[in-house]
């Protein structure tokens, strides 16, 4: 049985029909428990790594790294995916997305978007409405109309990760999987809608860290197509490799998911997270400030190249990272915009990537250049760089990157989180904060980094030891520069409160905790 905890949504019924509640609820039946079993695998590896053992490739899927095979043929409308923005499900930011000279869109259930229920419900809405080319968003400010263009970027929709849960909605008094919800919803009401319109559901999947957990989201989606009467391969996706542990596992999360996969992505940012979280009590492996730790340092660039070969190899799409950065009106600060993401690109397509994420529509020129570019006459990817000779170890990718400790990033990972946990707990999940994008992967390199310091205690450039003392001491300090920043009013209105005092609790818990979102999700 089924059980809404909040209220409908108005204009959203359309979604919980009797019919999508039926199919949401009968994959909860059937994949909950597997689905806690995989999360309890998880705190049993990380215990592993805890106690000192490093992540590596496996013994016991040897035959699957040396074996000859391939993915199912990519669909023809994903043949080009050279630049993909990506953004949370609010209608306003759909339209201006679809539209935007990309593509491929990516609307966000995970990082980008704080799942309070009306976003979520609003969110499954709104790209019903989307799919349909009836969506559209008028300003309530200006009157300010928006609507589709003739031609819109390709659809794809990401889902929430196996670790959060879905609290506006209570089936057989247990609350489901956010990833079952977001994947049931939007598959139950789009899949066959969009086959019609010569495309296909598309989903990213995020946060994976073994092949068993990719195993599990086949079971899922074979399942699921068969339930709803679809041919095998109907559904595809595209898994984010963006934990440390699953970069030793992609052929055989390819292998997996070899009938629905069509590439693999880059997600860098939560990549250097999980860096920080798997080595939590390494203290030999410690990561410098979070703005010297680019694409372009040897563990990260090894992972790059690493997941390239093994998608080429393997006939899937190896797509590059996301570009956070946010065009300034400012020519000076924009002309600096300009070349970090120029030089981003231009590496990612240098290692062989197919395409590429950005944040903001004004970046779309610059990655479209660096890429289109990059192409040979009429291609549009780059499948044929297989890097054979690149031979990439495991300790190419956990050796740490030589940098900085100082009081001045300390300082500026205390504000970014204290912000974007603020602006979380309002229910707004992607934040322009100095400059960049922030959303709870950018925020969890902060948040992990303050972490990081003050169990181990760093020396920073000042002199200033980076203890707990210290932390509390900065994080009042801050709090004040953030008042300033953001004015009275905002603060008065605002979550600041909360904010401060959860992430105190964060980064002087004992214990690194798992995601930011958990403890703040029982806040919203």
């Amino acid at each position: 049985m089924m059980k809404f905890k909040h209220k409908i949504p108005e204009n959203t019924e359309i979604i919980f029909s009797d019919e999508a509640n039926r199919f949401v609820q009968d994959l909860h039946s059937k994949f909950s428990s597997k689905i806690e079993a995989l999360l309890q695998k998880r705190v049993e590896n990380q215990t592993r790594f805890n106690s000192g053992q490093l992540p590596n490739f496996l013994d016991e899927t040897q035959d699957i790294r040396k074996s000859d095979w391939k993915v199912r043929d990519i669909p023809n409308d994903l043949l080009d995916r050279r630049v993909e923005i990506t953004g949370p499900v609010d209608r306003k930011m759909i339209i201006n997305a679809l539209n935007a000279d990309v593509k491929v869109f990516m609307a966000d259930f995970e990082d980008s978007l704080s799942p309070t229920w009306e976003n979520v419900a609003n969110g499954q809405k709104n790209l019903y409405d989307a799919i349909r080319k009836t969506i559209t968003f008028e300003n309530p400010v200006n009157g300010k109309k928006y609507q589709l263009n003739d031609e819109t970027a390709i659809l794809m929709c990401r889902v929430r990760g196996l670790h959060l849960k879905e609290k506006g909605i209570e089936i057989n008094g247990v609350t489901p999987h956010g990833c079952l919800c977001d994947f049931g919803y939007y598959l139950f009401h789009n899949a066959k809608e969009l086959v019609n319109r010569g495309t296909g559901p598309y989903f990213y999947v995020p946060k994976l860290q073994t092949h068993l957990e990719a195993r599990l989201w086949n079971e899922i989606i074979d399942y699921a197509e068969d339930q709803l009467n679809l041919p095998r391969g109907t559904v595809r996706v595209t898994c984010l490799i963006e934990t440390l542990p699953a970069v030793f596992e992609m052929d055989e999360i390819l292998f997996e998911l070899k009938d629905h996969i069509v590439g693999l992505n880059c997600g860098r940012w939560d990549y250097i997270f999980s860096y920080i979280k798997t080595f939590q009590n390494h203290s030999d492996k410690l990561l410098p400030d979070r703005y010297q730790v680019g694409m372009g340092q040897p563990f990260l660039n090894a992972y790059s190249r690493l997941l390239i070969k093994t998608c080429h190899k393997r006939g899937a799409f190896a797509m590059g990272g996301m570009a956070a950065f946010i065009p300034s009106k400012d020519p000076k600060e924009n002309a600096v915009v300009t070349e970090k993401v120029l030089n981003d690109k231009t590496l990612e397509t240098q290692n062989g990537h197919d395409g590429t994420w950005i944040a903001h529509p004004g970046l779309a020129d610059i990655a479209n250049n660096v890429f289109s570019n990059a192409f040979e006459f009429d291609s549009t990817n780059q499948l044929h760089i297989l890097r054979e000779d690149d031979h990439v170890t495991q300790a190419d990718l956990v050796e740490p990157c030589e940098g900085d400790f100082t009081e001045e990033c300390f300082r500026t990972n205390i504000r970014v989180t204290l912000r974007y946990i603020e602006a979380w707990l309002r229910g707004i999940g992607c934040v322009p904060i100095y400059g960049l994008m922030e959303d709870a992967a950018t925020a969890e390199i902060s948040r992990s980094s303050l972490w990081q310091l003050v169990k181990h205690n760093v020396e920073l450039d000042t002199g200033l030891m980076s203890s707990k003392d210290t932390f509390e001491k900065l994080l009042d300090e801050e709090y004040n520069v953030v008042l300033e920043e953001v004015g009275q009013y905002s603060l008065n209105s605002g979550k600041f409160v909360e904010a401060k005092s959860l992430l105190k609790d964060l980064v002087l818990s004992d214990e690194l905790t798992d995601f930011l979102t958990l403890p703040a999700y029982r806040s919203i």
